[in-house]
C-alpha cells in the first residue's frame, strides 16, 4: 500500500509560481539592473504616497502615469528589499498562503492576494500621505492569508482542528462566523502574537533605493483586516453569511 503523502508537502502551483515570481524578480534587480535602473524600476512599480498628492519643493516626476497610479497598489507585493526581507515572506507565504489556497482555488487565491495587497497599500496611503519613500514587499497580502487561514484552519476537522482531517477535506470545512473566530482563545492568542510581531518589527528597517525605511506595519494591518472582512466574498464553501 503506498503512502499518502501529507498536504503541507504538496506545494499548491499558485503559491509555488508566486514564489518563482518573487525570486526572479528579485534575480532581475540585483543581477541585471545597474543601481540607476533599479531607482528607475522600484519608481515605477513600487507603491509611493507622494504620487497621490502635491510634492511641494521636490522636482521629481514619478514615471508611469495613471497606469502606474492603479498597478502600484498590486505590483509593489513582488518587489523586496533583499534576500532576507524575500525569505521571510516566503516563510510566512507557505504555510497561511498554501491553506488558502487549497481552499479558495487558483482564480479567487489570486484575486484575493490582490485585494488584500491593496488593501494594505490603501491604509498605508492613508497614514503616510504625500510620502515619496517606496514601500514594498508581500507582506500585506500575506497577513490577508493569516486572517483568511484562521477562519477556518482551527475548526472541527480542519487542518488544525481538535479532530482535524489529513486530506484535501481538511481545508474545506466550514468557516466559522467571524464574530466566533475572535472568541476563539486560540485565535486571539494568535492575533497578540501577530501584532506584537508587528510592532517589534516597526521598530526595525528594510533599505530601499539606499535609504533605511521603517517597516509599513501599517499596512500588514490593512492587509489583515481586509483578510478577515473580505474572507466570506471569495470563500467558495457555503456557510450562514447572515451569522457573520
Amino acid at each position: 500500500m503506498s503512502r499518502r503523502t501529507e498536504p503541507i508537502l504538496n506545494l499548491p502551483s499558485v503559491i509555488a509560481g508566486l514564489v518563482v515570481a518573487f525570486g526572479l524578480v528579485h534575480a532581475f534587480r540585483t543581477l541585471v539592473l545597474t543601481h540607476v535602473q533599479d531607482v528607475d524600476f522600484l519608481l515605477l512599480f513600487a507603491f509611493i504616497p507622494a504620487r497621490y498628492g502635491p510634492m511641494p519643493g521636490i522636482d521629481v516626476v514619478l514615471p508611469g502615469g495613471l497606469a502606474a497610479d492603479l498597478w502600484t497598489f498590486v505590483t509593489y507585493a513582488f518587489l523586496h528589499g533583499d534576500l532576507t526581507h524575500l525569505g521571510v515572506n516566503v516563510l510566512w507565504l507557505l504555510p497561511f498562503g498554501s491553506a488558502v489556497a487549497r481552499r479558495f482555488g487558483t482564480a479567487r487565491f489570486i484575486a484575493f492576494f490582490a485585494a488584500t495587497a491593496a488593501a494594505g497599500a490603501a491604509l498605508h496611503l492613508a497614514t503616510h500621505p504625500d510620502e515619496l519613500l517606496p514601500m514594498i514587499g508581500a507582506s500585506a497580502a500575506i497577513s490577508g492569508f493569516m486572517a483568511a487561514a484562521i477562519r477556518f484552519v482551527f475548526q472541527v476537522g480542519g487542518p488544525l482542528g481538535v479532530f482535524r482531517n489529513t486530506d484535501h477535506t481538511a481545508y474545506l470545512v466550514p468557516a466559522a462566523p467571524l464574530l466566533d473566530t475572535l472568541k476563539d482563545p486560540r485565535i486571539l492568542g494568535f492575533l497578540v502574537v501577530w501584532f506584537g510581531l508587528n510592532i517589534l518589527f516597526g521598530l526595525g528597517s528594510v533599505g530601499t533605493l539606499g535609504i533605511d525605511q521603517p517597516v509599513a506595519w501599517q499596512a500588514h494591518i490593512g492587509g489583515f483586516l481586509a483578510g478577515l472582512l473580505l474572507f466570506p466574498v471569495f470563500d467558495p464553501v457555503p456557510f450562514p453569511r447572515a451569522v457573520d
